[in-house]
């Protein structure tokens, strides 16, 4: 799994170094930031399967990006992502790296409309101060779409991701009784406003 870890970010890297190096061929390179409006899915306990929807709360995230094309677009990014979803006074939270790999196009001025694929890896994850090691699937695909405007090289934009596949995370409260092992659906729902500045 390490080594999984370790190919993935490195091609990531030198994707944008080769962003990085067209930026001079009317591409763009640059870091973007924002925040996340998000919960996590729902909270099974093994006994009673009684499930919890979570309250949303805010995030953040931070990293860059790329863009190649102008009218119509390719931007892959690479984020790292932290997000905590409220249980009823327990907190859930994951800290990811995310990549998404967007097409888009303008629409109106500055305008445009993009979606694509993201690329989920978990860092860490954690249950009111339980760490949570057993995690279905580190690597998960999500979608994401939403609207951008573009002035120069400032950027904004507002954009929902949700995670493609089921992956719940398991642990073991010791809160609840002894030994009982509870579930987490892990899989991302949120909204994503970012800034962005090009180089």
């Amino acid at each position: 799994m390490k080594n999984l870890r370790k190919a993935f970010i490195l091609s990531a890297l030198f994707s944008f170094i080769g962003l990085a190096s067209q930026a001079q061929n009317g591409s763009s390179f640059g870091f973007k930031g924002g925040l996340n409006y998000s919960a996590n899915g729902d909270y099974f306990e093994s006994i009673g399967e009684n499930a919890k929807n979570p309250d949303r709360n805010i995030g953040y995230h931070i990293g860059v990006f790329g863009k190649l094309g102008n009218d119509l677009y390719f931007r892959p990014e690479l984020v790292y992502t932290a997000t905590k979803s409220d249980y009823d006074g327990s907190d859930f939270e994951i800290k990811k790296i995310d990549a998404p790999l967007l097409v888009g196009i303008k629409v109106l001025g500055p305008i445009s409309v993009f979606g694509g694929p993201s690329l989920q890896y978990i860092l860490d994850s954690d249950f009111d101060g339980i760490n949570i090691n057993d995690v279905e699937d580190d690597f998960s695909v999500g979608l994401n779409f939403g609207i951008g405007l573009n002035f120069n090289k400032v950027g904004i934009d507002l954009r929902y991701e949700r995670g493609f596949n089921d992956n719940e995370a398991n642990f073991i409260d010791n809160n609840l009784g002894n030994g009982i092992v509870s579930r987490i659906d892990a899989r991302p729902d949120q909204l994503i406003l970012s800034l962005s500045i090009a180089l």
